[in-house]
């Protein structure tokens, strides 16, 4: 892992502290998003897209201005929230229908956040560095994801199905 400062294991105990006695979606997200964006190196954008109004609404982040709404199975974030899995793309200018919010970005992971068996949105980070994501980041950004979910109540999110 390509941590900043410190372990995969450091980033997790930190979210934990973060999500303590905290479960307001949104703030949860915003931590999480300035968390990720302090802690893992050659990002340039970090945050989260929520389901809302039938497509992914953009949420808190930390980074360049960002697209607002991404439909369902489009561009690399709505193909993952469709298809519920956590998605690398080591080249987002070769991706079919990549949407491109930032011309910066050139690699980028995204991690579906599902509750109750619903999906609820996405993290989503993009890197300027080709190639930067791999299978240690997913590990680590769908165990983030994980505790976001589980420390959250989406009822208080205005998502789609709660």
């Amino acid at each position: 892992m390509r941590l900043a400062t410190g372990s995969a294991a450091d980033l997790l105990e930190l979210a934990d502290g973060a999500f303590a006695g905290e479960r307001d979606p949104w703030a949860n997200a915003a931590n999480a998003a300035a968390l990720v964006f302090e802690t893992l190196p050659e990002l340039n954008w970090a945050g989260f897209y929520f389901l809302r109004g039938g497509g992914l609404v953009v949420g808190p982040f930390q980074g360049r201005i960002a697209c607002v709404r991404i439909p369902l199975g489009q561009g690399v974030c709505g193909t993952a929230a469709a298809k519920r899995a956590t998605l690398i793309v080591p080249d987002v200018h070769a991706f079919p229908g990549h949407i491109a919010c930032d011309a910066a970005s050139n690699s980028e992971i995204v991690v579906p956040l599902v509750a109750d068996g619903r999906l609820v949105g996405v993290l989503d980070l993009d890197s300027p560095r080709p190639g930067r994501f791999g299978a240690d980041d997913a590990k680590l950004l769908e165990a983030l994801a994980a505790k976001i979910v589980a420390a959250s109540d989406w009822r208080l999110a205005g998502i789609d199905g709660f």
